[in-house]
């Protein structure tokens, strides 16, 4: 296989601009990351140390395996809204006795570890996980259910009651995804570290194992001030839902850890008799560091997405010695398709050179069947900015094609990893296997940028209908309010596209550091594996 020949000047102005951009956006990433590490603040830390308990993201790192990696999912959910960054649970992958599981914690210091919008649909995100991937799923519980103060924090009580009836209906799924697992043959196991009520009592109670603490785990439908309410029966936490209660007598706890890292070490020996195997094939070619630096990829791209830049650049700093063979490399010159390896796993690679074109988007669609025929997972590299449109680009059938691509897209059974590293517009979002097409994996770099059409574009949209509104009625056209009003919408609608604001309403899988994106692709294509790899040669029907 061809080694790709960068030619990208790392001396230049643009790229010096591009790294100082870049690394801008990183340092507040990191400060986010911080401040979600935080949980519920250092108040609510010491809390939880003087009561002999460990944060959440201790407990998980003492149950990974030495020197693992854990790729966090969703680490910046509820960014700029009424609720803590990270919304009070942690999830990601990690391997726990050389198995790759699916783990999700709540954070005690939030809330209790209650239940939100955000942080449910990262617990829904986890179960998605587990399920598409065959991966075990470990849960450690410490929840106080849903939160009853509300969902949005405030506001109008009509909206709050709508958020809390979606939320309902999420929880109870939830429910439903857990039992779910283990009827596909998904172990799940729960390590109950505290207090957990109402949908925090059913997570473990739809578990295939259970571990509970010795005077710590509590476990009930209904907390004792509930109970109180409900029967006017007085009781204590212990007798009602304690460790000792449910693991000699109700039968729902399986095992009695005397502390903390003991239910941690159990945990460790269930996962290591679960005689777990992965059904995919493991890596299969040589495994050797791209010939050029990852460094480079802070500079390939700046905050402006309007300057081009060859995605291939990209690919050969992300692959397997840089080797790269470009498919098709003369037709359809915006899309560069081609294979190439990562970590030792093939991979089909698509990425984006500019607007699909006619001929790119049918060529992406042969690319696709390819894949499926020889059963290799494919990579998605965004940097689309539309579909193109237009008069000549209808006549020389971009509709047509274009669905093409789309059809081949939704129909691929192969692995799909996503990287929006520029820009990610309208059905070009579809057409590059957006996380709406059953993308296994979705990931954005801090200069992603998510929307139905570019910022500027939609508000001069909204500009030309009214103008022609107005027309129609016989009115005078208020230039001046069209003005502000485009300003306001062109603001708004750049703020929303950020890809910050995307990953904040879990959207994807988390930002991530450009230099971490092979890393980050292996790590998915291997927890992809623990799933059998195969492709399909049964695609909708197009047109020709």
């Amino acid at each position: 296989m061809a080694v790709f020949e960068s030619k990208l000047e790392t001396h230049s102005e643009q790229f010096v601009q591009n790294r100082a951009e870049m690394l801008d956006k990183l340092a507040v990433l990191d400060e986010l990351h911080a401040e979600a590490a935080q949980g519920g603040g250092g108040e609510a830390m010491a809390r939880l140390r003087a009561r002999n308990k460990m944060p959440i993201r201790e407990r998980i790192g003492h149950v990974l395996d030495h020197d693992s990696p854990f790729l966090e999912i969703s680490p910046l959910a509820a960014w700029r809204s009424n609720f803590i960054i990270g919304s009070g649970v942690v999830l990601g992958i990690g391997v726990i006795e050389g198995v790759e599981c699916v783990i999700m914690g709540h954070d005690p210091s939030v809330r209790a570890g209650a239940g939100n919008m955000f942080n449910g649909k990262k617990l829904m995100r986890g179960l998605e996980i587990s399920r598409e991937n065959n991966m075990p799923y470990v849960q450690f519980v410490e929840s106080a259910g849903a939160d009853l103060r509300g969902q949005g924090g405030g506001g109008d009580p009509e909206e709050a009651i709508k958020r809390e009836s979606g939320h309902f209906a999420e929880s109870g799924r939830l429910f439903y995804e857990i039992t779910e697992l283990s009827k596909m043959r998904i172990p799940t196991i729960s390590v109950v570290f505290g207090a957990s009520t109402a949908g925090g009592a059913y997570q473990p109670g739809m578990s295939d194992y259970n571990i509970f603490i010795k005077g710590q785990s509590q476990v009930a439908l209904g907390g004792p001030a509930l109970v109180k309410m409900a029967t006017g029966e007085d009781t204590d936490y212990e007798a009602l839902a304690g460790a000792e209660m449910h693991t000699s007598v109700s039968g729902l706890g399986d095992y009695l850890a005397r502390d903390e890292m003991d239910g941690i070490r159990m945990c460790r020996e269930v996962i290591a008799h679960l005689n777990w195997r992965k059904l995919g094939p493991g890596p299969s070619l040589p495994v050797d560091d791209p010939l050029y630096d990852t460094k480079d990829l802070l500079g390939i791209v700046g905050d402006d997405l309007r300057i081009p830049f060859d995605m291939r650049e990209v690919i050969t700093r992300i692959v397997d010695g840089s080797r790269f063979e470009e498919f098709k490399p003369l037709y359809g010159p915006t899309l560069v398709t081609g294979w190439a390896s990562v970590h030792g796993y093939p991979v089909g690679i698509l990425g984006n050179n500019g607007p699909l074109m006619s001929e790119s988007s049918e060529k992406a669609a042969q690319f696709i069947q390819l894949c499926n025929q020889i059963d290799v997972p494919l990579v998605f590299l965004h940097n689309i900015p539309v579909y193109i449109v237009g008069t000549y680009f209808e006549l020389g059938g971009i509709t047509k094609n274009g669905s093409k691509m789309i059809n081949a897209v939704a129909n691929s059974t192969v692995p799909h990893i996503t990287v929006i590293v520029g820009a990610s517009y309208g059905a070009g979002n579809y057409g590059m296997s957006g996380r709406a097409y059953g993308t296994k994996f979705t990931y954005i770099w801090p200069t992603a940028k998510i929307a139905v059409m570019g910022p500027a574009q939609m508000a001069g949209v909204m500009t030309i209908v009214g103008r022609a509104a107005a027309e129609r009625r016989g009115l005078e056209f208020d230039e001046e309010a069209d003005a502000k009003r485009r300003a306001t919408a062109e603001h708004w609608a750049e703020e929303r596209s950020k890809g910050l604001f995307a990953t904040s309403r879990v959207s994807d899988d988390g930002m991530i550091d450009p230099r971490d994106t092979r890393d980050v692709i292996a790590i998915s294509l291997s927890a992809c594996h623990n799933k059998e790899v195969r492709g399909t040669k049964a695609f909708g029907t197009w047109r020709m």
